[in-house]
């Protein structure tokens, strides 16, 4: 896990490596500044010399100054490497999604994935940038003021070695609580997003029904879970002060008994202890547990952060489930689709096949309609084709060649989808449109926008193609929403075309205008038209039927009205029904 988000540090590992060098200078002159203190007072002030006094008085400003560059270095070069840090792991998380197949992003929900990329790194952050100052100024500070603490009076350093280790291993055990708790919160995290962003997505089904007192209880709900977890997690870590002022206190008693009895025993003699030593030592004792109280809150860090490290870590490793082969067939011939007993699950753990044992020949330019009742696995069906899912058993053919054999890229730029859940992104109607082929020019946009119905309404705007789309298409209907993601497919002259039942929302005179547009604009695609209504498919050159994921009749209008009692039955509620 480490060794994976090390390597977002890149180019900013020199100021990750300068900031606790630097923070070893600023430790290392902080310890001298006692020592300095001692001499002031045992050569200078109880010695009457102010000779003494001054001299070691600007030592000690020049060590005051040396401290401060490196501190003030230091904390310039770790801000620098923690903000590089973060900016390359979000790059490459970010980068890291956009290789996802859909079985990758049915694992991770979309809430999760906004979680890792925003406050986890964030987390990640200010426990990278802690670690390379306090986790290296912390153990210095602790190993050179014991060192120069020793030198003094190893006779005092006596309550170090007893009052430490108990320490250490309090804090160790608060450490060990509280961690299952941050580790918990951020699993509640993606839950609080999740209910925000279907609130939000969602808001006007929420206002239709009158359901936001419902939705207040769900979002107090999650908060209420976030805040009873960080009030646990905080109570338990309110031990840590007391502990640290116990183990301050205990030491400054002892030093102060024992070490004011060594300075009146040792009376004049050099050897012994002096005045100016015990206040080093009062000194070094702060430093000490100082620097385990601050050690301290880089565990409280260290442990906040093992959950989002361990989460962005597994956007890091995961692999797609898909991928071009080594050698790829780089051209679609045409297209001409085939599926020679095709099975298909979701998950190895769901209970039943999706699609089960579907065979299926469709000529190059045919039009090709599939009806079927909700959950007939109508949609999935038409997403083996550009390889958005691989079959579990079985083999789909596109132009002849299994798609496993394509380069990826190259199958999907052949293969234009336009799916349930339209989604237009924010910015102009070109914008928009120049999904489908980024060089395309005003005219082939327009032509587009003709085959497709949509001209006639983008005439009627103020701004015509230059209308700025608001996010996920909120300022136009959904008909015209549609017929803007169908001239966007139609733009990339695909060798098929898939209409995943995005014409509902139009009409059934445009309905038919669109299909008429096709037949005589782009005879040579191959058109898989996925359709609720028996109209939008009844002229096709082949009707699919999908009933419980199979296919239960297959042929040409009048042929599954003599055939297929599925078929007859739809038709005639949808013909029939008005007159009865």
């Amino acid at each position: 896990m480490i060794k994976r988000l090390a390597r977002c540090i890149r180019e900013y590992k020199w100021a990750a490596l300068l900031s606790p060098i630097c923070m070893i200078g600023e430790v290392y002159m902080e310890t001298l500044i006692p020592l300095v203190l001692s001499n002031i007072v045992d050569q200078g002030v109880q010695a009457g010399n102010m000779g003494a006094v001054v001299r070691y008085g600007l030592i000690l400003v020049l060590y005051a100054m040396i401290s401060l560059v490196f501190g003030v270095a230091s904390a310039f070069f770790a801000s620098y490497a923690a903000t590089g840090f973060s900016r390359n792991l979000r790059h490459d998380m970010y980068y890291k999604v956009q290789t996802f197949d859909f079985g990758n992003i049915d694992k991770f929900s979309t809430s999760s994935i906004v979680t890792r990329l925003t406050s986890d790194v964030a987390n990640i952050q200010m426990a990278f940038q802690m670690m390379i100052r306090m986790a290296i100024r912390c153990p210095m500070m602790l190993i050179l003021a014991t060192i120069n603490a020793y030198t003094i009076s190893p006779e005092l350093c006596v309550i170090y070695c007893v009052v430490l280790p108990l320490l250490f291993a309090g804090l160790l055990i608060l450490m060990r609580c509280v961690h299952p708790i941050f580790d918990r919160v951020f699993k509640t995290y993606d839950k609080l997003n999740n209910v925000v962003q279907e609130n939000v997505h969602g808001i006007r089904v929420v206002k239709a029904f009158v359901r936001e007192e419902r939705e207040k209880e769900k979002f107090t709900s999650v908060s209420n879970e976030i805040y009873r977890d960080f009030c646990k997690a905080e109570r338990i870590m309110s031990f840590n002060n007391p502990l640290m002022q116990f183990s301050v206190y205990t030491c400054i008693l002892f030093i102060s008994y024992v070490g004011a009895s060594m300075v009146v025993a040792s009376g004049n003699d050099p050897a012994g202890l002096t005045t100016g030593q015990l206040t080093s030592m009062f000194t070094y004792t702060g430093q000490i547990l100082n620097s385990l109280m601050m050690l301290s809150m880089v565990f409280v860090m260290i442990t906040m952060s093992r959950a989002p490290m361990r989460r962005t870590t597994e956007i890091l490793a995961e692999e797609p489930h898909l991928a071009s082969p080594a050698l790829p067939v780089t051209e679609v011939p045409d297209g001409a689709v085939d599926f020679e007993g095709v099975s298909f699950r979701y998950s190895e753990k769901a209970d039943r096949n999706a699609l089960e044992k579907i065979d299926l020949h469709i000529e190059s330019g045919m039009t090709v309609g599939i009806l079927g009742g909700t959950g007939s696995s109508k949609s999935t069906l038409v997403q083996l084709i550009p390889r958005l899912y691989d079959a579990t058993e079985g083999v789909v053919r596109v132009g002849g060649v299994d798609v496993k054999d394509y380069d990826m890229d190259v199958l999907r730029e052949s293969v234009a989808m336009v799916l349930q859940k339209n989604v237009l992104f924010s910015g102009t109607i070109k914008d928009n449109l120049r999904w489908g082929d980024p060089n395309a020019t005003d005219e082939q946009m327009i032509h587009a926008c003709q085959l497709a119905c949509a001209d006639e309404f983008i005439q009627g705007f103020p701004d015509k193609y230059d209308t700025y789309i608001e996010q996920g298409g909120s300022n136009v209907s959904g008909g015209q929403k549609q017929r803007l993601c169908i001239a966007r497919a139609l733009l990339k002259k695909p060798k098929i075309l898939i209409l995943d039942d995005s014409t509902s929302a139009v009409d059934t005179h445009t309905d038919a205008m669109i299909r008429k547009a096709f037949r005589e604009e782009i005879p040579n695609t191959t058109k898989i038209i996925i359709a609720q209504r028996v109209s939008s498919v009844e002229d096709a050159d082949l009707i699919l039927v999908l009933d419980g994921g199979r296919i239960v009749g297959q042929g040409k209008h009048d042929e599954l009205l003599k055939t297929c009692d599925i078929y007859r039955e739809v038709y005639e509620s949808q013909v029939k029904g008005g007159l009865e």
